[in-house]
């Protein structure tokens, strides 16, 4: 039996959840960097090869402003707000944009530079069709290298990543393939990848497989998408995962949708939920040299909390703290506990 939805973040449950901690492997002991970077570090010297053309916006005041900037030949849509302080790049989940943090930036904004991201093929981004460049693009690998790119062409400073969802598999692959330009890492419910392949009994991959080629390669896929893509879905769908369904607006489904509608987020959505490889938490924790704090909402339905337990005992992970009474959005369901933990983090590191 398998069940799918689309959302900030999307789940997929095929049969049953298994638990994870019993399989976690052990961590080794690493220390944290304290420098903005080394002399010859891969971030720094590409800073210093930047040139004029890739001048970052800076927010003039702390109100939040809307930015485009050029990676790759695409159009990626980015928000900042804030002018002093350390930065923060906030990473939103599968499903969602940069829209995701409107209740977080202007608090942040206070006391940090604050950017938040659309990552390729989501929110106002362009969403190439991922079957006409070759090969597999929309992945870790590819937003990582979005990210750190971004980092270091419009940012142009070290940053800390603050997560939620899939977008802590981003924020973890970006510290493990470049550890010079993170600070530190908040992830907040980031997602278990219960469908990886990895982690399916031997009899089920064949199932998962099929379903995924079905879903890629028929007319299958496309009515399974325009049958969620409709505000109906999408409100069911949030209430199914924001605990406090109050928090579940129109406003919010029209963030959520709107940009879901745009030529080619079919492909995209595609693509993903076909996406079976790749890192796992799990494997992506041992690598990261920055401090690591996990937050997770008590009322998960899709990224269980016992599950999430089971990063604690990873030697990066300074700590692991339990929201309650909340869903698997805590940035947007309960700013008011996320924001102060942000605020905290990276008084800490910075």
């Amino acid at each position: 039996m398998a069940s799918a939805v689309i959302s900030p973040c999307i789940s997929i449950s095929i049969v049953a959840r298994r638990r994870i901690s019993s399989s976690l492997p052990v961590v080794p002991n690493h220390s944290h960097p304290s420098s903005f970077a080394t002399r010859n570090s891969p971030f720094l010297l590409r800073l210093k090869a930047s040139n004029a053309s890739s001048t970052p916006a800076s927010a003039s005041s702390s109100q939040l402003q809307t930015g485009t900037w050029i990676w790759r030949g695409y159009r990626i849509r980015y928000q900042y707000a804030g002018t002093t302080g350390p930065a923060l790049v906030l990473i939103h989940g599968f499903g969602a944009n940069s829209d995701h943090w409107r209740k977080n930036i202007p608090f942040l904004a206070t006391s940090n530079r604050v950017y938040a991201i659309d990552l390729i093929g989501y929110g106002y981004s362009d969403k190439p069709n991922p079957r006409e460049l070759g090969g597999s693009f929309y992945t870790f690998d590819t937003w990582a290298d979005q990210l750190n790119s971004f980092c270091s062409e419009v940012v142009r400073d070290r940053a800390f990543f603050i997560c939620n969802s899939i977008g802590g598999l981003v924020g973890l692959q970006a510290a493990v393939t470049d550890p010079s330009i993170c600070k530190g890492i908040l992830l907040l419910d980031i997602s278990l990848r219960m469908l990886h392949i990895k982690k399916q009994p031997w009899y089920g991959r064949p199932f998962i497989k099929s379903f995924q080629s079905l879903l890629r390669n028929t007319p299958v896929g496309k009515l399974f998408f325009n049958a969620v893509a409709t505000p109906d879905s999408v409100k069911s769908i949030l209430c199914q995962c924001y605990h406090d369904t109050s928090a579940v607006t129109d406003e919010l489904v029209q963030i959520i949708l709107q940009p879901g509608l745009d030529p080619g987020a079919a492909d995209v959505f595609l693509e993903f939920i076909c996406y079976s490889d790749g890192p796992l938490p799990e494997e992506l924790l041992p690598k990261v040299k920055c401090p690591v704090l996990v937050a997770w909402g008590e009322k998960d339905p899709w990224e269980p909390v016992e599950l999430g337990r089971a990063y604690a005992d990873f030697k990066a992970v300074e700590d692991f703290i339990v929201l309650p009474n909340v869903g698997h959005c805590p940035q947007d369901e309960a700013p008011d506990l996320v924001n102060p933990i942000v605020e905290s983090f990276v008084r800490r590191h910075n």
